[in-house]
C-alpha cells in the first residue's frame, strides 16, 4: 500500500513488482473505498455550492441598473476574489504543463470542468469536444506581468470594440469583459522588470567577477582530450548548481549545445525567473561578491602599509583611492534616488569620502612626520573640511616647520593670494618677500637647522618670476619691472667683493645703490652696480648736463576722448591707457631738478623696501640666463620656451585669447606655428578680455627701455647667449609686422621700415654676421612684407654660410625648410596645390641642393632637377634620417647633446621632399617612423629619470627632447592638413596622427588648434567630444579644457548662424543641433572645478563673458564674485566686470582699493577729468 492510500490504484500502475515495496509504509488498518467514496462526496458538494454562487450572481448583474455606482472597498475586494477563484480551476496530470497562474494556489485535487462557456477548461476535460470547441479565457492573465523574465514591451496592447466575441451565442453565452484599462492608484503600480539598462542590472554588472580569459584547466579524470575552442561557460549555472535530474534533463532538451545561461533556458521553458527574496543563498553570493570586490584592494594596500608604513607614495595612492572606491559605493545609490535627493546625498557622501581620506593623511603624517608631500595632500584635503583661519594657522605652521621646500611654498603661497577674505596686495607682497629670504638663508647655510635640499636655486627662481606676474596682474607693473630690474643689476653687475657674502649681506650693500639714483638696468646711461661701488670709490661720479640726453618731451595728448560716452566707458579707456604708458617706475630727473615730490602718482615710485627682501643669488649659467629671458617674456618679446620654462603654474597667467585662436591663417598652413603666442599678457596690456592692444609693441619709451638694457646685457654675456638675445630681438620685429598685418595695416608702412633697419643693425654686429638662424628670420621678415624676390636672394646667400656641410647642420635645415615651405605656400593657389616650374617647383630644387650640399642661386631654384638628382637626394636624406635615429637608440641611456636632439629640420626637409617627389604617404610614413623612434626614447628617458634619485631641478635635455617631439608632430599634422586642403585625402589618417600626439602631448595648444579645426568641419561630434573627455580624465592641464570649450563654442555658433539664415524654401547646410548652451556650461564647471582651472584668469573670464552673451547676467554676476573667491589679484577680472556690469562701477572700484589693487584712475578724479 501506498504513503496515501486515497490514491492506492494510481500508484499501483507505476509499480510493476508490489512485493518489492516497503512494508514499513503499509497501513493494513485503512480501507481504500471509504476513502475514495469521502472523495466523491466532498466534490459533489463543492461542485453544487459553486453552481448556486454562479447562478445568484447571474441574476444580481441583472438586476443592477447600467449606470455606475461607486462601491465599498471591502465589497470590490470580495468579489475580486471570488472571480479569480471560480475562473482558476486546475486539470491534468503530473506531467502536463504547469501555467503560472495555477501556481498562486495550493491544489489538492482536481475538478471536472463546468459546462459553462465562461469559465476555463481543458479540451481533455471535455464528455464531448464537438459540443464546445472553443475555451473562452475572459480576463487577462495578470501573472504575465509578476514575472521579470519577460519585458513589458512583450505582451500585446489592445483596446476591445464591444463586450462580444466571436462565435458566442450573445444570448446564452454572453460575456462580460472587465476594463483592463483601470487607473490604478499611484501605489499600487507595479514595478516594470529590470532590464539590462537598468541601474540594478549595472550594479550587478560591476559586482561580478570578470570572466576568465584563459581556459581552466580540468582535471585529468574528467578531460579526455583538448578542445580547439574556448568554452562559453555558464558561470553562475555552475555555481549554483543543478536543482534536481529532472532539471537537467529538461536543460539539456532546450539547450543541447551549452550556450545559454540560466535565465535564457528557464524563459525557453516558459518558466519565469524566481525572485532574489526565494533564493537568499544567491542573494549572499552577489553581495559578498560585491565586497569582495570593494574591499578586496583596500584589504591589499592595508597589508602594504604595515609591511612598509616608510613608503610615501604608497599613502598617497591609497589616499586617492578613496575617489575611486566612493564612486563605485555611492555612485549606484545616488542614481537610484530622485535628482534633488540625488544632490544632498551626493553631498554627504562626498563629505564622507573627504573625511576618510582625512582620517587616512592624517596616519600618515603620524607614520611620517617628516615628510612633506603627505602634508601637502592633508592640507589640500583639509581646505573643503575646515575653516579658512584654521587652515592659514595650520599653512603658517607647516611653513614655519619645513622653511626648506621650496613646492611647499609655492602651495602656501598660492593658497594666501587666493584666500579673498583677508587678502591684499601688500600682505601677499610681503609673504612672497618672507619666502625668498627664508629659502636665501637656507642656500646660504646661514638657517643651521635645515639643510638645502637639491634644486632649491631653481624653486627660488620659479617663486621670484611668479611674484613679478602677481605684481603685474594686480596693476602694480612698476613694483615687478623694478624687481627685474634690480635682479639683473644683482645677478649680472654684482660686484666681486660681495660674491662671498651671504645674500642678505649683499642686499645690504646693494640698497645705496638702489637709493642713490644711479640709472638702472633699461635706463639711459646706465652702467650697473660693479662700476657705481668702483667709481664710488674712487669719488663718485660727474653729473651729465641736461643736454646730453637729448630726451624729447612728449606731447600731452587729451585723455578724455569723447566726452559724451558714458562714465563707465571713459574710466575704462583712461585706465587702459595710463596702464599701457606708465609702467616704467618713475625716477626724478636730477639734471632737471626734479625730486620725489614732483610725483603726481605716489604709487609709481618704487622703494627699496618693496624689493629688498626678494632679491636672490643664482650662481648657476643656466638659471642665470632663463631669468633673462623671463624679463624679456615679461616685456613681450618671443623666447625659447625650453630655456625659459619653469615649474610654475602656467594657468596662473594665461589671459590673452590669442592662445586659442593661433594657427587660424588659411594663407600660412605651414609656418603659422612659427609665431605661437604663449597666451600670457605682457607688461602695459590691462584691459578687458576683447580689448585692443594700444600699440603694436611697447611703445616709445618702452623701444629705449629694451634697446638700452640688451645694449648693456651683452658685454657681459658669453656668445651663446648673446646669440639667444639677438634671435629673440629679431623675432620681436617679425612679431610686431605680423600684428600690423593682422590688425593694423595703415601703420604696415611705418613699422615695416622700423623693423627692417633695426634688422640690419642686428645683422652689423660681429657676432650675427654669419648666424643662420639671425638670417633665416630676416629673410622671413622679408617674405612677409611681399619682398618675394629680396627673400629668396638672402635665403640663397645664406645657405653658403652653412659651408658643406648641408643635412649635419640643423639650422642650415631648418633655414630650407623655412624656404621651402614658403614657396609651397606660395604656390598653393596653382592646380594641385604646388606650381610647377620647369619641370619641378623651387621647393624640390631646395631639398635637393640641400641634400648635395651646394649652395643655392635666385636663378638655380627655378631650374628643372633631374631625376637621378632626385634620386641621390632621396638617398642621402634616408641615410642622414637613419644615423640620426640609430644615434637616439645607441644612447638612450647616456644624455646626448643638445645639437643630436635638433631633428625637426631633417625630418621636415626629407618629409617635404618625399611629399613633393613621391607623395604624401611617403612623407608621412617618414614621420611616423622618426616620430615612434623619438616618443619612446622620451619615455625611455623619463622613467630612468624618475627610478634615479629625486631631482628637484629640470633637466634640460629631456625638456629639449619633448619639444622636439611635439614640433615633429606638428609639422605632420600641418602637412596633412595643407594636403587636406588642396587634394582628396581621408581625413581618418590626419584624425589618428592628432589623437596619438595629443594623447602624449596634451598641452600642445598647436596641436589643439589644428585639432578643434579639423573636426568642426563634421557635424558628427561625438568622436571629438569622446576624446577631450578622455584627455581631460587623466590630465590635469588646462589646455585641453580649453579647446573643448571653443570646439563646442565654434558649433553652437555654426548651428545658430545655419538657423538665423534658414529659410523654408532652402535646405540647411548643417544639421539643428540642440543642448549646446547646457554642454558648454557644463564644461566650464569641470575646468573651473579642477586644480589648475580654479586659479586661471582666462578660464573665468571667458565663461563670465559666455553668460553675459546668453542673456543670464544675474548668473554672471554671481560668478563674477565665485571667481573672487580663487583669483582676487586680477585687475583684468574687475576691468570686464566693470564693462559688463558698469551700473556698479563705484562698488568694483572700491572693492579694488580695499584689496590694494593698483587704480590709475580714481572715480574723484574721473569727475574732474569729465567737467567741461
Amino acid at each position: 500500500m501506498a504513503l496515501f492510500p486515497a490514491f492506492a490504484d494510481v500508484s499501483t500502475d507505476k509499480v510493476e513488482d508490489p512485493s518489492h515495496e516497503l512494508k514499513w509504509l503499509n497501513n493494513q488498518s485503512f480501507q481504500t473505498s471509504d476513502a475514495l467514496s469521502l472523495h466523491n462526496r466532498f466534490l459533489e458538494i463543492k461542485s453544487e455550492g459553486v453552481l448556486q454562487d454562479s447562478s445568484s450572481d447571474r441574476t444580481n448583474e441583472e438586476n443592477v441598473p447600467t449606470r455606475k455606482k461607486k462601491k465599498k472597498h471591502g465589497e470590490k475586494k470580495k468579489k475580486h476574489k471570488e472571480k479569480i477563484r471560480r475562473s482558476t480551476q486546475s486539470s491534468g496530470s503530473d506531467s502536463e504543463p504547469i501555467f503560472p497562474s495555477d501556481l498562486k494556489r495550493k491544489q489538492t485535487n482536481r475538478q471536472q470542468a463546468a459546462p459553462v462557456a465562461t469559465s476555463f477548461s481543458w479540451l481533455d476535460d471535455l464528455p464531448s469536444p464537438a459540443a464546445q470547441p472553443f475555451c473562452v479565457d475572459s480576463k487577462a492573465d495578470a501573472s504575465n506581468w509578476t514575472y521579470k523574465s519577460l519585458y513589458r514591451g512583450d505582451v500585446a496592447r489592445y483596446k476591445r470594440k464591444g463586450i462580444s466575441s466571436l462565435g458566442l451565442d450573445p444570448l446564452k453565452q454572453e460575456v462580460h469583459w472587465e476594463d483592463v484599462n483601470k487607473k490604478h492608484k499611484r501605489g499600487d503600480k507595479k514595478k516594470g522588470a529590470d532590464r539590462y539598462f537598468s541601474t540594478a542590472c549595472r550594479q550587478l554588472l560591476k559586482s561580478e567577477q570578470p570572466l576568465p580569459t584563459l581556459p581552466r584547466v580540468c582535471e585529468s579524470n574528467r578531460v579526455t582530450h583538448s578542445n580547439p575552442f574556448l568554452p562559453l561557460e555558464d558561470i553562475e549555472g555552475e555555481q549554483k548548481g543543478e536543482a534536481s535530474q529532472g532539471g537537467r534533463a529538461q536543460s539539456s532538451s532546450v539547450n543541447p549545445l551549452g550556450v545559454y545561461d540560466s535565465t535564457t533556458a528557464l524563459w525557453l521553458q516558459g518558466k519565469g525567473k524566481q525572485d532574489e527574496a526565494d533564493h537568499p543563498e544567491r542573494q549572499n553570493l552577489e553581495t559578498g561578491q560585491e565586497a569582495v570586490l570593494l574591499t578586496g584592494q583596500t584589504e591589499e594596500f592595508n597589508r602594504k602599509l604595515r609591511e612598509q608604513p616608510e613608503d610615501t607614495q604608497l599613502w598617497l595612492k591609497f589616499i586617492r583611492y578613496q575617489d575611486e572606491l566612493g564612486a563605485t559605493v555611492f555612485g549606484g545609490e545616488e542614481e537610484q534616488q530622485g535628482k534633488e535627493l540625488a544632490e544632498r546625498r551626493g553631498k554627504s557622501s562626498y563629505k564622507a569620502v573627504l573625511e576618510k581620506k582625512l582620517s587616512i593623511a592624517e596616519r600618515a603624517v603620524a607614520t611620517n612626520p617628516s615628510c612633506v608631500a603627505l602634508q601637502r595632500e592633508r592640507l589640500r584635503i583639509c581646505q573643503e573640511l575646515w575653516e579658512p583661519a584654521a587652515l592659514a594657522k595650520e599653512w603658517k605652521k607647516l611653513v614655519f616647520l619645513h622653511p626648506n621646500s621650496g613646492p611647499l611654498w609655492r602651495e602656501y603661497l598660492l593658497f594666501t593670494q587666493s584666500y579673498f577674505s583677508s587678502f591684499s596686495v601688500s600682505k601677499v607682497n610681503s609673504a612672497y618677500g618672507k619666502c625668498l629670504s627664508t629659502l636665501s638663508a637656507v642656500r646660504d647655510g646661514s638657517m643651521v637647522s635645515h639643510p638645502a635640499l637639491p634644486g632649491i636655486e631653481e624653486d627660488m627662481l620659479d617663486i621670484f618670476i611668479k611674484q613679478c606676474h602677481f605684481l603685474r596682474q594686480s596693476g602694480h607693473a612698476e613694483k615687478a619691472l623694478s624687481l627685474f630690474q634690480a635682479m639683473m643689476d644683482f645677478t649680472f653687475f654684482k660686484p666681486d667683493s660681495v660674491r662671498q657674502l651671504p645674500t642678505k649681506q649683499q642686499a645690504d650693500f646693494f640698497e645705496p645703490f638702489w637709493d642713490s639714483g644711479e640709472a638702472r638696468v633699461g635706463e639711459f646711461d646706465a652702467r650697473g652696480w660693479k662700476a657705481w661701488m668702483v667709481q664710488q670709490e674712487r669719488g663718485g661720479w660727474l653729473q651729465p648736463c641736461a643736454e646730453e640726453e637729448e630726451e624729447e618731451e612728449e606731447e600731452e595728448e587729451d585723455e578724455v576722448k569723447d566726452r559724451s560716452q558714458p562714465r563707465w566707458t571713459v574710466w575704462l579707456d583712461v585706465e587702459s591707457s595710463r596702464e599701457a604708458a606708465h609702467w616704467l617706475p618713475w625716477r626724478p630727473d636730477k639734471a632737471k631738478g626734479q625730486s620725489e615730490d614732483d610725483c603726481d602718482d605716489p604709487e609709481r615710485q618704487v622703494l627699496f623696501d618693496d624689493i629688498g627682501p626678494s632679491l636672490i643669488c643664482l650662481s648657476s649659467p643656466e638659471l642665470q640666463l632663463r631669468l633673462l629671458l623671463n624679463f624679456l617674456s615679461f616685456l613681450g618679446l618671443p623666447v625659447d620656451t625650453v630655456l625659459s620654462a619653469g615649474r610654475w603654474q602656467t594657468g596662473l597667467l594665461l589671459e590673452d585669447l590669442s592662445l586659442l585662436t593661433q594657427g587660424s591663417d588659411s594663407r600660412r598652413p605651414l609656418t603659422s606655428h612659427n609665431l605661437s603666442s604663449l597666451g600670457v599678457n605682457p607688461v602695459g596690456h590691462m584691459t578687458t578680455l576683447q580689448g585692443t592692444r594700444k600699440w603694436v609693441g611697447l611703445g616709445k619709451q618702452g623701444e629705449k627701455f629694451v634697446n638700452f638694457m640688451l645694449n648693456m646685457l651683452q658685454p657681459v654675456l658669453p656668445s651663446e647667449q648673446r646669440a639667444v638675445l639677438s634671435l629673440s630681438r629679431m623675432q620681436y620685429e617679425k612679431l610686431k609686422v605680423f600684428r600690423c598685418i593682422q590688425g593694423n595695416k595703415k601703420r604696415l608702412r611705418s613699422q615695416s621700415k622700423i623693423s627692417k633697419r633695426m634688422a640690419k643693425s642686428l645683422l652689423k654686429e660681429a657676432d650675427n654676421r654669419s648666424s643662420l638662424p639671425m638670417w633665416r628670420e630676416f629673410a622671413h621678415l622679408e617674405w612677409m612684407l611681399g619682398n618675394l624676390e629680396e627673400a629668396r636672394k638672402v635665403f640663397s646667400a645664406t645657405t653658403a654660410l652653412g659651408g658643406g656641410k648641408g643635412l649635419c647642420n640643423p639650422s642650415l635645415c631648418e633655414l630650407c625648410l623655412l624656404w621651402a615651405q614658403l614657396e609651397v605656400e606660395d604656390g598653393a593657389s596653382s592646380p594641385g596645390g604646388v606650381p610647377n616650374h620647369g619641370g619641378a617647383p623651387p621647393a624640390v630644387c631646395v631639398l635637393t641642393r640641400l641634400a648635395e650640399g651646394k649652395a643655392l642661386t635666385p636663378s638655380s631654384s627655378s631650374q628643372p632637377v633631374s631625376p637621378v638628382a632626385i634620386l641621390k637626394a632621396r638617398r642621402s636624406y634616408e641615410q642622414a634620417l637613419t644615423t640620426a635615429l640609430s644615434t637616439f637608440q645607441a644612447n638612450q641611456k647616456t644624455l646626448l647633446q643638445e645639437e643630436k636632439l635638433r631633428l625637426r629640420g631633417l625630418l621636415g626637409c626629407y618629409a617635404l621632399f618625399q611629399y613633393l617627389t613621391m607623395g604624401i604617404k611617403a612623407a608621412n610614413a617618414v614621420y611616423s617612423q622618426a616620430r615612434e623612434q623619438m616618443d619612446e626614447l622620451h619615455r625611455t628617458l623619463t622613467s630612468d629619470r624618475n627610478a634615479d634619485a629625486p631631482r628637484s631641478g629640470s633637466d634640460p635635455l629631456l625638456d629639449t627632447l619633448a619639444c622636439e617631439c611635439q614640433m615633429v608632430a606638428l609639422q605632420q599634422a600641418s602637412l596633412l592638413k595643407y594636403h587636406m586642403s588642396v587634394s582628396v585625402f581621408p581625413l581618418a589618417t590626419l584624425r589618428d596622427t592628432l589623437t596619438s600626439a595629443l594623447s602624449s602631448w596634451p598641452s600642445s595648444a598647436a596641436l589643439w588648434s589644428i585639432y578643434v579645426q579639423v573636426e568642426n568641419r563634421y557635424h558628427s561630434a561625438g568622436r571629438a567630444r569622446r576624446f577631450f573627455h578622455a584627455v581631460t580624465r587623466d590630465n590635469g592641464s588646462v589646455v585641453p579644457r580649453f579647446f573643448a570649450i571653443v570646439a563646442e563654442q565654434q558649433r553652437k555658433q555654426l548651428v545658430e548662424a545655419a538657423q538665423r539664415s534658414c529659410d523654408k524654401s532652402a535646405t540647411l547646410s548643417v544639421l539643428p543641433e540642440t543642448g549646446l548652451s547646457n554642454r558648454i556650461g557644463g564644461l566650464f564647471e569641470n575646468a573651473i572645478g579642477s586644480e589648475m582651472g580654479a586659479h586661471c584668469p582666462l578660464l573665468w573670464r571667458m565663461y563670465i563673458h559666455y553668460l553675459v552673451s546668453e542673456g543670464k547676467l544675474d548668473k554672471a554676476k554671481g560668478l563674477f564674485y565665485k571667481a573672487l573667491q580663487n583669483i582676487p589679484w586680477v585687475k583684468g577680472l574687475y576691468m570686464d566686470a566693470v564693462q559688463l556690469f558698469h551700473e556698479h562701477l563705484q562698488e568694483f572700484v572700491d572693492l579694488m582699493t580695499e584689496k590694494e589693487l593698483r587704480v590709475r584712475l580714481p572715480l574723484e578724479e574721473l569727475d574732474i577729468l569729465l567737467e567741461d
